[in-house]
């Protein structure tokens, strides 16, 4: 009798109880499985910060707008529920911009809480004042302010729906100044369950069959793997149908892992020769920039095109399909297994095109080799990847950014774990690389996973967002970044040349616009906030050096890699980041 008293008095003290617009925020995205928040708080989101700390919600602090953003869009990639992403009103709200706008390019989860002017000043010239609902709706899926107090949780739980169903992307959520501290009975407002996973649909079986006609007719079929194969976890499916029907497959950068990039069907070593496939099974990618639009010449001209997409807006995208088939990657790809199933069909393996495919990886691995094995100082890019790919475990997650970095970066260092590759994505953005790592590292930390995050930056990327050394070490995450420092963008200039430079004149007239300052000390940056740093010039330096880095899991360590300036890509057939020439 008494404890049932004891709960009901409980019980009567919690509803009559009166909650902060703070808490209220806080209390819904953790009612939404948002675990994770970064941001960089003030007025007048402060407040927002604590209470979702005390929610229960992970609160990482970070050093700009949109690092914060890029992290908590990570996020939603590599959990599948959008990471939050808190900032100030104005100028913070449109630092995240660039994030929310990755994130929508990419198709990744993500919410963003702005604080913004109080109401009642409105339209008068407020304290960092400006329109944000209407300039989110540009690089969102959904933008509102809730109306009161008690719409809060409504707003937060239609918001994070949003972010993950159908296309995944970005969502904003205003907060006005006046709502943060308001305070609203509980009993008023109405509880918002969580939002469950999204439905999973499934293509038409008559599409099925017409697309299954046009495989089983290809003499030089492919299939390329996008990120939506990896964000809708179609990772076991896909590996039955791949080696049930012996077909060849690519994956796009962030498709690499789906399947292990040394699976003997992958044919990434040959990429150039691969997209003159005559049927290609396209799932969870887009026919965009990095794929050269499905055009030629890097595309057989009279290609058959199989696409599988969740988004029906993308069917047919510069490239008409020869079979549509709309519905979740993974569900479509057990509806194709169940009918190559029934049929027992299989790719042979002696055809001409395995033999050609297989002919160029050899050559081209061949070439790779002989560049990565010269002894030179300083070192060129492909001596350092190769070294790195030697020590690196096969678990780890690689993120990575910058022009030849990222682009030999993908050839040579692999990835054999879905969702554990992480790069300048859809929207090529630089500067994505320390949020991403931030993110990652912190989740592997919350899942008990004891995988590392290897950050391998160009010298220019590493640029924008730098200061987040400091966010990895006061989070003590061990992150590893390899800086592959050549001194510019896209090159640079060695120390003699600078100086040489530095005597013709005024540096802003004669220095390249692509140089940036010689043997930078992005080491030192590192140490200075208690990280390790490492000065690299030689191949036994870079070994130990990373050796030492992946031992230690107490704190980040940056790797400065000190490369010849004028190291550059081996030569392209089909340059695959350069302008296509349609």
């Amino acid at each position: 009798m008494f404890t049932s008293f004891a709960l009901w008095t409980v019980f009567c003290k919690t509803i009559m109880e009166d909650v902060t617009g703070a808490q209220l925020i806080a209390e819904a995205l953790k009612a939404q499985d948002v675990e994770y928040m970064f941001g960089i708080v003030g007025v007048p989101i402060i407040e927002v910060a604590m209470a979702a700390q005390a929610s229960g919600i992970k609160y990482l602090g970070m050093r700009n707008e949109q690092a914060a953003c890029y992290a908590a869009s990570a996020v939603g990639y590599l959990t599948g529920r959008p990471g939050a992403c808190l900032v100030v009103s104005g100028p913070g709200l449109i630092h995240a911009l660039g994030g929310m706008a990755n994130a929508n390019m990419n198709c990744w989860p993500v919410i963003v809480i702005g604080g913004s002017s109080d109401q009642n000043q409105e339209t008068t010239g407020a304290f960092q004042e400006f329109p944000q609902v209407e300039a989110c709706r540009l690089y969102s899926k959904f933008s509102a302010r809730p109306s009161s107090l008690e719409m809060i949780p409504s707003v937060v739980e239609k918001a994070v729906r949003t972010s993950m169903y159908g296309r995944p992307g970005a969502v904003y959520v205003d907060i006005s100044g006046d709502m943060v501290n308001a305070k609203v009975n509980r009993s008023k407002v109405r509880e918002v369950l969580c939002c469950p996973h999204p439905p999973v649909s499934m293509a038409d079986n008559v599409a099925i069959t017409e697309a299954l006609t046009v495989i089983k007719g290809a003499k030089r079929p492919l299939l390329i793997i996008g990120k939506g194969a990896a964000h809708g976890r179609a990772e076991g499916p896909l590996r039955e149908l791949v080696e049930g029907c012996g077909l060849p497959f690519l994956p796009t950068p962030m498709g690499k892992g789906v399947l292990p990039d040394d699976h003997p069907n992958c044919v990434a070593a040959a990429r150039s020769r691969a997209l003159q496939a005559d049927v290609v099974l396209l799932l969870g990618a887009r026919l965009n920039w990095i794929l050269h639009f499905g055009l030629p010449p890097r595309f057989d001209p009279h290609v058959k095109v199989i696409q599988v997409d969740l988004c029906a807006e993308e069917i047919g995208n510069n490239v008409r399909p020869a079979a549509a088939l709309l519905g979740d990657i993974g569900a479509v790809v057990k509806q194709l297994l169940e009918q190559v199933r029934k049929d027992r069909w299989k790719y042979p393996a002696d055809t001409e095109w395995w033999s050609m495919l297989k002919e160029k990886m050899a050559a081209n691995s061949k070439m790779t080799k002989a560049l990565a094995l010269q002894v030179t100082t300083p070192m060129n890019y492909y001596q350092v990847f190769h070294h790195v790919a030697q020590l690196l475990p096969r678990d780890c997650v690689i993120v990575s950014e910058g022009a030849n970095t990222m682009d030999i970066g993908r050839t040579m260092l692999h990835n054999y774990l879905p969702r554990h590759r992480l790069d300048a994505g859809t929207f090529g953005t630089m500067g994505v690389g320390l949020g991403f790592a931030i993110a990652a590292a912190a989740v592997q930390r919350g899942q008990n996973t004891g995988r590392r995050v290897v950050c391998i930056e160009g010298d220019s990327a590493f640029g924008f967002s730098g200061m987040e050394v400091e966010t990895m070490c006061r989070y003590k995450l061990p992150v590893i970044i390899i800086v592959v420092n050549n001194n510019g963008i896209y090159s640079g200039l060695d120390a003699e040349t600078w100086g040489t430079m530095e005597e013709m004149g005024d540096l802003t007239t004669v220095a390249p616009p692509v140089s940036l300052l010689p043997d930078a000390r992005y080491d030192e940056v590192m140490t200075a906030f208690g990280g390790r740093g490492f000065l690299v010039r030689t191949e036994a330096e870079l070994q130990s050096s990373l050796q030492l880095s992946l031992q230690d899991w107490e704190r980040p360590s940056l790797l400065n890699v000190l490369i010849d300036p004028s190291s550059d890509r081996k030569q392209q057939e089909f340059p695959w980041l350069t302008r296509s020439n349609l």
